[in-house]
């Protein structure tokens, strides 16, 4: 089973973008009555896919709880730029956790609404990929054991880049961070390591699972949206792009997200109980090259001379998602 997005047009006249759709299908963005649940007036880096990524995955979760909503936020980028003391962008109920324990806070929120007989609050546990994949790992892997009524969305911007750009287990192969540096005989992140979380949700065989990118923002809203219909855990990987720790231009997080799903490297793929339901096929299939060469952490490969073996050894990567998630089907 695939799905597909919903392809844009203009006609000439002002009649573009959500216009042309019938009103339920338009992004929660669109209409006058969105929570602006991250508002302006926080401090995220021009072109932050993070904060881009939040702003859509909260109001459409806030529309689909009809307000009811409860969420929780690690120590990392999206927490620090959005609540610089005595200020804060939020404007539903949030509470800051520490770095590696948002899924325990939230299991804990989610336990006492349960003990108040409260089904009508839905409870979100948000965090990078520093507290979701290393910091956090533990207690998120308890909160899916226990299938607890959370969902859980992290943000993947691929390395800590709050605290000076280091290596996560989220960070690519052969990428430049601060503790992995483009020097020596195999320069950038080591292959063979880090760790795949939407996989690893996969293996507990909890409720929901699904990934998403900034690059298609009705996609995140319909994922976030049936995911708030769902009891349990749930858990939806967002992929977005840091220009300040990629090295790219802020104008190019769009087309960076898109090429990085568009290659086969992010595969956007559902899955309920263990089990892959859907994936979002691939339209017009785009060399690893050209996702890579706009961001500097990657400028080593280009060489002089040029790193064709690093190279090969991502497109395969990419061939494999391709082939695993039938994204050319």
């Amino acid at each position: 089973m695939t799905t597909e997005r919903i392809k844009f047009y203009q006609t000439g006249t002002f009649t573009a973008g959500n216009r042309l759709l019938d009103e339920a299908t338009r992004t929660v963005q669109s209409r006058l009555d969105r929570t602006n649940s991250l508002n302006s007036g926080h401090r995220a880096c021009q072109g932050c896919g993070e904060a881009l990524g939040a702003r859509y995955a909260l109001d459409a979760a806030m529309r689909a709880s009809h307000n009811q909503l409860i969420a929780v936020n690690a120590t990392g980028c999206l927490e620090v730029f959005s609540s610089p003391y005595p200020e804060s962008a939020w404007q539903i109920p949030w509470m800051h956790s520490l770095f590696g324990n948002a899924p325990a806070v939230a299991s804990g929120i989610a336990a006492a609404l349960r003990a108040k007989r409260r089904d009508d609050v839905t409870v979100i546990a948000q965090g990078g990929d520093g507290a979701t994949v290393d910091i956090g790992f533990g207690c998120l892997s308890g909160m899916f054991e226990r299938n607890d009524d959370v969902l859980y969305l992290c943000y993947d911007n691929e390395a800590y880049m709050n605290t000076g750009i280091q290596r996560s287990g989220a960070t690519p192969p052969f990428a430049r961070t601060n503790t992995t540096q483009a020097v020596g005989e195999h320069p950038g992140n080591p292959i063979g390591n880090g760790k795949n979380v939407p996989r690893i949700a996969l293996a507990h065989g909890i409720p929901y699972v699904a990934t998403a990118s900034v690059a298609d923002l009705h996609d995140l809203e319909r994922k976030v949206t049936k995911a708030i219909g769902v009891r349990g855990a749930r858990y939806i990987h967002v992929h977005v792009p840091c220009p300040l720790g990629w090295g790219s231009d802020p104008a190019h997080t769009m087309k960076v997200a898109r090429l990085a799903v568009e290659s086969g490297l992010f595969p956007l793929f559902e899955a309920e109980f263990g089990k892959v339901i859907c994936s979002t096929p691939i339209r017009r299939k785009v060399p690893v090259e050209r996702y890579l060469e706009l961001q500097t952490r990657f400028k080593h490969l280009f060489g002089p001379p040029q790193d064709t073996e690093a190279l090969a050894a991502i497109q395969a990567m990419a061939d494999d998602n391709i082939a695993v998630y039938g994204l050319m089907e």
